[in-house]
């Protein structure tokens, strides 16, 4: 039980409590008071994988190509099933029903995407810059990031191009890749925009640069996001007080908005706090990841960087007014389960690969 305990980062695991028990807090005094019973059970299970994951023998487990080619294309398969078979909702399909349960294979490939890419480098770093290792990596992006604008889902899309961009921004690559990297990014979205966008998500990035027009409708959430932060001052109108929540003004108070739900409640203080507990898990994460021996384990730290730093810079700026609101959740504070799975089951990961370089 010591040997297993002593896996445990406690920084970073502290971080991770402080951010879902902010999470449920929220929650609680949402009027929706399912909403945090059910995230409870996720809060469970997501503590599971915390705890249970460094437990194993990860290192040994990953060595094994085909196993981390078979969760891959596992995943990958969800998508295809989640394109024929999830029902519309919200204006996407990306949830496919299981029984009572909804999961949301997006979620899921992020991390498939991490341990396949972090294999992939790992092996490759010396000869990363070779065109035919950016091919292969790139296609392991590209094929479930088309599925995934197909739902259309952009917020998720934009994820799995910031992962695969941010390895080949720290493997030192030519500047002509670099560029032709953004590039595809560029014929990329050109094409979502065509082909792949909803109305209403085009309607949501236009909006961001006309933020006072159309105040009841496409920037009717963002406005009252400004007004919930805003009106909460120092420290906060106190649980269950927040008239935004409590009286139905602020749309997805407990997913894309969980953030602006919480600061009309505990103010400024409890903000900040918030932000803080966020930039020390990425920094820990980071600092993990370049202590350790193992390159697949540096590079597993920053692929969860990366997607944590998305989330939480998108997720603040679309409740700011300084982004489109294009559906990303706040990691471990938004409702929602698959999310919070696939949260959890990295942080749970990068203990268990971490080699600890010795003093």
């Amino acid at each position: 039980m010591s040997r297993a305990l002593s896996k445990i980062d406690w920084g970073l695991t502290g971080a991770v409590l402080l951010l879902m028990a902010i999470s449920l807090v929220t929650l609680a005094s949402n009027p929706e008071r399912e909403l945090f019973w059910r995230q409870s059970i996720w809060v469970l299970l997501a503590l599971a994988l915390i705890f249970g994951l460094p437990l194993i023998n990860l290192r040994a487990i990953f060595n094994y190509r085909w196993l981390i080619l078979g969760i891959y294309f596992f995943v990958l398969s969800l998508l295809v099933l989640t394109y024929f078979f999830a029902l519309p909702a919200s204006g996407t399909k990306s949830w496919l029903q299981i029984g009572e349960i909804q999961i949301q294979a997006s979620e899921f490939m992020k991390a498939a995407l991490i341990i396949l890419l972090s294999s992939f480098f790992a092996l490759r770093h010396v000869a990363i810059a070779q065109p035919k290792v950016i091919a292969i990596s790139f296609f392991y992006f590209l094929i479930p990031t088309i599925l995934v604008l197909l739902q259309p889902d952009l917020g998720t899309s934009l994820v799995l191009f910031g992962i695969w961009f941010g390895y080949l921004l720290v493997s030192e690559l030519p500047l002509r890749y670099i560029a032709v990297a953004l590039l595809i990014f560029v014929i990329i979205g050109a094409l979502g925009w065509s082909f792949g966008f909803a109305p209403y998500q085009k309607d949501r990035i236009a909006a961001l640069f006309s933020p006072e027009t159309d105040p009841l409708g496409v920037n009717y959430s963002v406005l009252q996001s400004k007004i919930a932060i805003g009106s909460a001052g120092l420290f906060g109108k106190g649980f269950g007080q927040g008239s935004q929540v409590q009286l139905g003004f602020l749309p997805a108070a407990h997913t894309d908005f969980i953030f602006s739900s919480f600061v009309e409640e505990w103010g400024l203080l409890g903000g900040f706090l918030l932000i803080a507990a966020f930039l020390y898990l990425i920094y820990r994460i980071l600092q993990l990841g370049l202590r350790s021996y193992n390159n697949f384990a540096k590079f597993v730290s920053l692929g969860v960087a990366i997607t944590l730093f998305i989330h939480f810079s998108i997720n603040l700026g679309s409740a700011l007014g300084l982004l489109p609101v294009i559906g990303i959740s706040l990691p471990f504070v938004s409702y929602g389960g698959s999310h919070l799975l696939t949260m959890a089951a990295l942080i749970g990961i990068i203990q268990g690969v971490h080699e600890r370089r010795s003093p």
